[in-house]
């Protein structure tokens, strides 16, 4: 006789404990609603992936040297970042935002890499693009594929530095999406989180200087990236720490871009907090103490249906389902 398999499935809807976490007067808590003067905008809490703040998010738009983000992950990711390579002509002439690479010097792509993040070197893109694929073209291949790879559904590249061109686009929620891909990567962390690398020390050619402005207006900014052009306007992808998690602020088409982007910043930290869930003692660790943020004072409720006969790793055992003020905002896997 076949055996069963009992499933634990709790259906019942619960109120859920928070650690730390007191009742409030929701009067003393409302947070007025942000205008944000930004063709698109949107903040992302990089852990959960929620959006905390969202205007035309999905809009398809020029994006600039934002597009240097993605530049930076498909170099880390195929490149050899202790590899020479020589500017050419055709990288040392290209027009807009430059380091100044001359003809002929060799550069270690890890050099070229702080050159295009921190001085938006289109010099230093081009040189990458040819370094790494052996010419610009085969690279944007590379860009457009590695995009689809990692979710990017709104984007397509023709360069690797993001001068204006009718099939170069992106979107707000996709530059978001893959600045918290590019936190996975730890050098790539180290060259936007930081304002100056003195050359000396690192053994480059030059010292660089940070042109990210918000590392020093916002306590806790740890990058990422500026972008303009006539077309894109003033663009701005950023990611601050709130002492919890990464907040990613894109906006694009933005005049007052640093302005704009504290104003979101601010927004999502008078409107939002973190709490932990006590769901069930049974229930991973990871889940347990998992901090998610949830708008303050509402009423968040949860199920679980989980089979706890499910013994094998990396098995899925069930999901849990949390609710804000009764819509679905989180579904948590549980292996």
């Amino acid at each position: 006789m076949k055996k069963s398999i009992k499933i634990i499935s709790i259906l019942l809807i619960f109120n859920i404990l928070f650690l730390g976490a007191a009742p409030k007067n929701s009067s003393d808590n409302k947070v007025k609603n942000i205008k944000v003067d930004a063709r698109s905008a949107i903040a992302v809490d990089a852990n959960s992936k929620r959006v905390l703040y969202d205007k035309g998010s999905h809009n398809i738009m020029p994006m600039a040297s934002t597009t240097k983000i993605i530049t930076s992950l498909v170099a880390i990711k195929y490149g050899n970042l202790d590899e020479e390579f020589e500017i050419s002509g055709n990288a040392s002439s290209i027009r807009g935002s430059k380091v100044g690479y001359k003809k002929g010097e060799k550069i270690k792509l890890r050099e070229l890499l702080y050159g295009l993040m921190y001085k938006s070197g289109n010099d230093a893109a081009i040189a990458i693009a040819e370094g790494v694929s052996g010419s610009v073209e085969e690279f944007v291949k590379v860009m457009n594929e590695y995009a689809k790879e990692i979710g990017l559904m709104d984007s397509s590249f023709e360069s690797p530095h993001g001068l204006d061109s009718n099939k170069h686009y992106s979107s707000a929620y996709d530059l978001a999406m893959a600045t918290i891909k590019a936190h996975e990567e730890p050098f790539f962390n180290e060259i936007t989180s930081t304002k100056s690398v003195d050359g000396n020390e690192k053994g480059f050619s030059r010292s660089y200087q940070n042109i990210n402005k918000i590392l020093w207006q916002i306590p806790g900014a740890n990058g990422v990236k500026t972008g303009y052009t006539g077309n894109a306007g003033k663009c701005l992808v950023s990611s601050v720490n709130n002492g919890t998690s990464d907040i990613i602020i894109v906006v694009l088409n933005c005049p007052g871009r640093w302005k704009e982007t504290e104003k979101i910043y601010n927004y999502t930290k008078e409107k939002y907090e973190y709490k932990t869930p006590l769901i069930n003692e049974n229930l991973p660790k990871d889940i347990k103490e998992k901090k998610l943020p949830f708008m303050k004072d509402s009423n968040i409720t949860y199920t679980i249906n989980v089979n706890e006969e499910v013994l094998e790793e990396n098995k899925l055992k069930g999901t849990v389902r949390v609710y804000e003020n009764e819509k679905e905002i989180y579904l948590i896997y549980v292996y």
